[in-house]
C-alpha cells in the first residue's frame, strides 16, 4: 500500500473552480477508473489558501501507472478540464510525493 500526496496551487481565486470541477466532474470519472481518494483538504492557515491538498490510496506503483493513465486519457476529463479552464488556466502548479507507510503507522 502507498498514498500520493498531491497539492495543487491554484491561480489566484479559482480555488472555488477546482472544487466545482472535483467534485462535478473528477471524482465520478476516479470513481469509473477505482481511484480510491483517502481525503481532501484546504489551507486554514499557511503560506496561501489558494491550494487544495489531498491524498489517493494505491496498491502499487503499476497500479498507481495504470488507472492514472487511464484517467488522464479518458476524452471526458479532457472536455471538462478544457471546459474548466475556458476563463484561464486553474492550476498553477502540482506538486506530488509517494508516502509509504511505516511498519507503527495505523494506515497500512
Amino acid at each position: 500500500m502507498l498514498y500520493e500526496l498531491r497539492i495543487y496551487h491554484c491561480a489566484p481565486g479559482k480555488l472555488g473552480a477546482l472544487n466545482r470541477r472535483f467534485e462535478q466532474v473528477t471524482l465520478g470519472l476516479w470513481e469509473k477508473f477505482m481511484i480510491h481518494p483517502v481525503g481532501f483538504w484546504t489551507t486554514l492557515v499557511g503560506p496561501t489558501n489558494q491550494t487544495l491538498t489531498y491524498i489517493i490510496r494505491w496498491d502499487s506503483m503499476a497500479e498507481r501507472e495504470s488507472k492514472w493513465n487511464e484517467f488522464l486519457g479518458d476524452p471526458a476529463w479532457a472536455e471538462a478540464r478544457a471546459a474548466s479552464e475556458r476563463d484561464g488556466i486553474i492550476v498553477e502548479r502540482v506538486e506530488n510525493q509517494f508516502l509509504e507507510p511505516t511498519a507503527y503507522s495505523p494506515l497500512r
